[in-house]
């Protein structure tokens, strides 16, 4: 029995230390990750998304004009979260939306939008 224990124990460490070190280079499960270029198409088209949809929501009538910066998060797909510039009226505006993608199942969901 004290074998058996023992070796549960063991394995619960060493999974426990990768685990460690994998947060700590940033491997971490579900963490958020800096966009390394906000510009990219595919990035943009995200954009754009949560713009539109937040509009057909809303009832508003934003025009997308750039992402000022963004995250991603791997999930069963992925989390975007942009801080997009809009313009609203006259006036730009920053908004912090996210949009859940999920390319292979042509499937994306907006699934917060707010102003900043």
């Amino acid at each position: 029995m004290t074998s058996i224990f023992s070796m549960t124990l063991s394995i619960f460490l060493i999974s426990s230390i990768f685990f460690h070190f994998s947060t700590a280079l940033g491997g971490g499960v579900g963490g958020w990750k800096p966009l390394n270029n906000v510009n990219d198409p595919d990035v943009v088209m995200i954009g754009k998304f949560a713009v539109n949809e937040h509009n057909k929501e809303a009832g508003t009538k934003l025009e997308f004009q750039s992402i000022a910066k963004g995250e991603t998060q791997v999930v069963a797909g992925t989390n975007y979260r942009l801080v997009i510039n809009a313009k609203d009226g006259g006036y730009v505006r920053k908004y912090l939306a996210v949009v859940w993608d999920k390319p292979w199942e042509k499937f994306k969901k907006l699934t917060s939008f707010k102003e900043m």
